[in-house]
């Protein structure tokens, strides 16, 4: 793991962490509608996210790198996963990746999550090997998925 890089929770959202933002979600997905900095502040003010960013010290401390992690209190148990993982591509191979990873993963446990989840493409070969060099395993699950966007969902009140 490159020593240079640096893992940082942030506390503040500035004009440095929306081009970050702006420049990296892309990389994740091109179609991924960059948040505003209103919508950053909203994920950074939660007490449900961390929004987490990689710094290159050997590049004037440019960010390389995002990840969100939330956590959930269920009557199960404090939930803890993963999303949006993104490593600049100039920086991809220099552990990034690995450094933000396990960085939420130290994060998660001192708040008492006991597991940390994640989803990832089959198609992100290299990410996927990075999570079970990491320590993820496999889960075989149903993943299932509702889109509201676009949807009227009403709810009616049982008959009597």
């Amino acid at each position: 793991m490159d020593e240079a890089i640096t893992v940082e929770v942030v506390a503040t959202v500035g004009p440095v962490v929306v081009e970050a933002m702006q420049r990296l979600l892309p990389q994740l997905s091109p179609s991924a509608l960059v948040p505003t900095a209103e919508q950053l502040r909203e994920i950074v003010e939660s007490g449900a996210t961390d929004l987490m960013l990689a710094r290159d010290g050997t590049e004037r401390d440019q960010i390389v790198g995002c990840l969100t992690l939330a956590l959930v209190r269920t009557p199960t148990g404090m939930r803890a996963w993963i999303e949006d993982v993104v490593v600049d591509a100039n920086a991809r191979r220099r552990g990034v990746g690995e450094a933000m990873i396990r960085e939420a993963l130290r994060l998660a446990a001192s708040r008492g999550a006991q597991t940390v989840e994640l989803t990832s493409s089959p198609a992100r070969a290299a990410a996927n090997r990075l999570y079970r060099r990491v320590g993820f395993q496999l889960r075989e699950t149903n993943v299932y998925r509702y889109s509201i966007e676009g949807e009227h969902v009403t709810h009616s009140p049982p008959q009597s």
